[in-house]
Parts: C-alpha cells; structure tokens; sequence
C-alpha cells in the first residue's frame, strides 16, 4: 500500500485526485494540504510514500515546500503537479529534489502510473519534457561537439564511457527498455548502469541525474 498526500489549493482538484487513487486497491490518500506550508506538517505527521504537490499555491510555494520536504524526510518522494507545460518553476521543482511531474489534465491512468513509478524509486521525466527543459536552457548549455566531450565536469569523472552513453540516453527521457534496445544490452545491464550511475553521481534518482547531465553540458540543445 502506497500512502499519498494530496497538496493543492484547489479543493475540487484535491478531490478528483482523491477519487481516482482510492479506486486502486495499492493507493490510499492519507491527507490533504491546500499549502506549502501545511503539506510539510502533513509530511512530519504522516510520513507518505507520495506526495501529489502543486507548484503555484499562495503562502508557501510547491517549490520551498519541496526543497524542506526532501531535506527533512528522504523516503517521501515529490511528484510535482502543474496546469503547464515545463516551465522556470517545474524545473526549479525538480532541482530542489522533486523525483518528477505530471500535468493536471493527465488521464487517470497516467497520475496512478506515475505515483506508482516515483514509489517504486524511479521517476517521472517523460521526453517532452525533457526537451522542453532543454529549449529552455539551450542558451545555457555548451554547443555539441563531434564525438564525447573531451573536457567532462568533474561530477561526471568517475562514470565509464558506457555509464556517460547511458545517462545521455536517460537525460532525452528514455526508459530502461527503451535504453536497451537503442544500446543493446538487456534491460537488467541498464538498470544495473543506472543504479551505479546514480550511487557515483551522489543523487536522489532519475530527476537529478538528468539535472546534472544538462547542467554539465553532457546533454546539449541538440540532443
């Protein structure tokens, strides 16, 4: 059973939410917060596996409320809701420690996938939005070079040049299968890369390795 704490200021998104979890059998909504600031005494009082967190709410945003969530209780994953396509503050969401998101109008079956996936330890980052992360940064990032960089961040110095070849696959939102057909390796070899991947980078899960394979410029604008 998978515990999960809804926060929105809109009660009647709240209560749709709440009718679509506790139709399945592995979900119960333990309780409700309408701010930031309420759904990180939620998450001390409640210790849910999931919390549904919006971004723009008034009082304390999505985005404080996360960063003080994850750094206070390391077990309770952030699956951040937004009304728009990725933007400054889903991203900032993101690198506070949210392990994904999902847009309010996604289809019931997509928000219990995803709640499922974040408590199972993966994440949600699907290839719109990873694209869309990297037109918004893309004049941040480096210009592709031929051939792997030679000139790596720091950050990435301990990872294999097939571990490197994995992460980018990661960072343009592909999933292990999809992983191990464009690589050809099994779908357990990728998931053994990425759990290394993951323990060398020192980071939460899927998110923030896609969060420094752009900022290190690993990923560029073009792919």
């Amino acid at each position: 059973m998978t515990d999960v704490l809804l926060v929105d200021d809109q009660a009647l998104l709240r209560m749709g939410f709440r009718l679509v979890l506790e139709a399945e059998a592995d979900l119960t909504v333990v309780g409700e917060a309408s701010d930031g600031r309420a759904a990180v005494e939620q998450v001390a009082a409640l210790r849910p596996e999931v919390v549904l967190m919006d971004v723009r709410m008034p009082g304390t945003n999505g985005i404080d409320a996360t960063t003080q969530i994850v750094a206070e209780h390391p077990r309770t994953k952030v699956l951040i809701l937004t009304t728009f396509d990725v933007d400054e503050y889903a991203f900032a969401a993101l690198r506070a420690g949210a392990s994904g998101f999902l847009l309010k109008d996604a289809r019931p079956a997509e928000l219990v996938a995803a709640i499922r996936s974040v408590a199972s330890g993966d994440a949600v980052v699907s290839p719109r939005v990873t694209r869309r992360m990297l037109e918004m940064f893309a004049g941040h990032l480096p210009t592709p070079q031929d051939g792997p960089p030679t000139d790596l961040d720091p950050r990435l110095a301990e990872l294999t040049p097939r571990e490197l070849e994995v992460l980018r696959t990661v960072a343009q939102g592909l999933s292990n299968a999809e992983i191990a057909t464009r690589l050809f390796l099994s779908e357990a070899t990728v998931k053994t890369h990425v759990g290394r991947i993951l323990a060398k980078l020192e980071v939460r899960d899927r998110v923030q390795a896609v969060v420094l394979a752009y900022e290190t410029g690993l990923v560029t604008a073009h792919g």
